[in-house]
């Protein structure tokens, strides 16, 4: 995903393994920029970073940086972990997107929150529930804003975009020991249903 960024400075890009696959990091002055979770292998980050990032430039990572990286990859094998002070580059985001994402990073481990919770905790009417779904499809930051968080109501897990879909959502949930009601069996991936 790229996302116009009309900013002065550097991007910069830093990439670590994780126990769910390695994690790419792209950040400016101002804060990360984008993540890419369960990107697989280091190499594959790199390039998923060079398609979206072409100009960021790969380095040592800053000690902000550097205690996101490590916090992400402890998160990532159980451990939870509160993200809320890692800095974000939210200025190419749109509004409502942005306004999600700061509600979604309010979820602490081990918890979760309806899709229309964060759209009435947003002041939208219950309909925007599908308006906050594609804003967390759209996630530049996993797991920083940790969309894994948001479910769908009745205890169905909701949609997840990144590789594994639902499966991933899940995992995720149960590494942070959250309670999850619906089976696995009945959680279909966000694009199983396209699926002949």
């Amino acid at each position: 995903m790229v996302f116009d960024l009309s900013m002065d400075g550097r991007l910069m890009s830093a990439f670590a393994p994780t126990p769910l696959g390695a994690i790419g990091i792209v950040w400016s002055e101002a804060g990360i920029v984008a993540s890419w979770m369960h990107a697989g292998t280091t190499d594959r980050a790199r390039e998923q970073v060079r398609r979206a990032y072409p100009n960021a430039a790969e380095t040592t990572p800053p000690a902000a940086v550097s205690t996101a990286l490590d916090e992400i990859a402890e998160l990532l094998e159980g451990h939870p972990r509160d993200l809320r002070a890692v800095a974000l580059d939210m200025r190419s985001v749109p509004e409502f997107d942005r306004r999600v994402y700061e509600v979604a990073r309010t979820i602490p481990p081990g918890s979760t929150m309806t899709y229309g919770a964060v759209a009435k905790a947003l002041g939208e009417e219950p309909m925007r529930a599908r308006d906050v779904g594609v804003a967390l499809a759209r996630n530049p930051f996993a797991p920083i804003v940790p969309c894994h968080r948001v479910v769908g109501a009745g205890g169905k897990l909701g949609g997840y975009s990144a590789p594994g879909g639902a499966a991933t959502k899940r995992r995720l949930l149960e590494l942070e020991g959250a309670e999850i009601a619906a089976a696995p069996e009945q959680q279909p991936g966000l694009f199983d249903a396209l699926s002949p």
